[in-house]
């Protein structure tokens, strides 16, 4: 029996993992799916619960189960909370306390979607690409940090920092990725201008070696970001830095129409992992039945692929959602004229009604 540690954390989550839970239900029903659920707090409610975004016993029931499923955490109330406090401080703890430094965020467009991406039909039509974003590194842990006062002015300093292991590990998952994939890994830095990128653009080349099968090529950050709006089919796997594979992600979220529809995995090196939508908490929509819950729901068809080698029934919850697209139900955000338009939970229990 699987165990997996849900935490539906702020604003939407609650309401998007309700769906995920419905799906799982039924597939532990009608497919004798044994997944057991373990229920937990994170993020801001974990907060206003027990005075920390990430409660130790949250950790002990991390360590005790399989994977995470997550929904998303933040809001404005707590915005003004010391920064160690605040509710992403819970996701980052999670991400480093599990080892999780390699993000999977694949970048799918759903043929029944083209019209709703901002670019061109044919610009992004058949667009598949997985960005592979290293996670638990780079200047988003970097030390030293912080916000003090010199030469008589407040000075602010972050430090981008990489070993040459943790490049290599994230790049040997990239490589096996696209060993599976169209066999082409680009990987973007700013080499020209930092001597992190220069470090990292070398590490690539020489885990390349073990992978001739698979062709590398570089790109600047900046260009990157460029490209996946003005050509984005050229890419098939792209890995990258914590920093900038947070910013080309949602840049590439968007090609898709929807920032809810797509789901993300972090692996450890033993494919334990915590699976999320990419979007945030939506505290603005939160609790009006109006969030998307695909993204969430295709999480769970990650979380079978890559945690418990459930290709058959991963792909079973694909299935279901390109039917409901394919009967023309829409949540408003991937809406077009003449859809069906439905909320969050209707979504929900159509997807399982179209498990087969």
């Amino acid at each position: 029996m699987s165990k997996v540690l849900v935490l539906p954390g702020d604003g939407i989550g609650k309401e998007i993992v309700a769906q995920a839970l419905k799906v799982i239900e039924r597939l532990n029903t009608d497919f004798n799916l044994s997944m057991e659920l373990v229920h937990g707090l994170v993020g801001g409610s974990a907060y206003d619960e027990t005075g920390s975004p990430l409660p130790q016993e949250t950790l002990d029931a991390a360590h005790q189960c399989d994977s995470i499923l997550l929904g998303a955490v933040g809001g404005y109330e707590w915005e003004s909370l010391d920064r160690d406090l605040r509710p992403e401080k819970g996701l980052l703890g999670l991400r480093a306390e599990m080892d999780l430094f390699s993000n999977l965020r694949p970048a799918i467009l759903y043929p029944q979607l083209a019209s709703a991406s901002t670019l061109k039909e044919e610009v992004v039509s058949g667009l598949d690409l997985m960005i592979v974003r290293e996670l638990v590194g780079g200047i988003y842990f970097g030390q030293p940090r912080g916000i003090i006062e010199k030469d008589g002015q407040m000075y602010g300093f972050n430090t981008a920092t990489y070993y040459q292991s943790e490049i290599e590990r994230i790049g040997h998952s990239a490589f096996q990725i696209a060993q599976k994939r169209d066999k082409r890994v680009c990987s973007v830095d700013k080499a020209n201008v930092l001597e992190i990128g220069e470090f990292w653009r070398g590490v690539m080349e020489g885990v390349a070696k073990d992978y001739p099968d698979v062709e590398l090529t570089h790109m600047y950050a900046d260009n990157a970001a460029m490209q996946l709006v003005r050509a984005p089919k050229q890419f098939d796997v792209m890995v990258t830095s914590n920093l900038f594979g947070d910013i080309l992600s949602d840049c590439a979220a968007m090609l898709t129409g929807s920032i809810g529809m797509l789901p993300s995995a972090s692996l450890n090196k033993n494919n334990y992992g915590m699976y999320e939508p990419i979007h945030g908490s939506a505290p603005d929509i939160a609790g009006q039945d109006l969030a998307n819950p695909l993204a969430t729901i295709l999480s769970v068809s990650m979380m079978l692929r890559y945690s418990f080698n459930q290709l058959g029934i991963a792909e079973k919850i694909d299935a279901a959602v390109n039917k409901v697209l394919d009967q023309g139900y829409r949540t408003k955000d991937i809406a077009s004229k003449g859809d069906k338009v439905v909320g969050t939970s209707e979504m929900g229990d159509l997807v399982v009604g179209a498990l087969q």
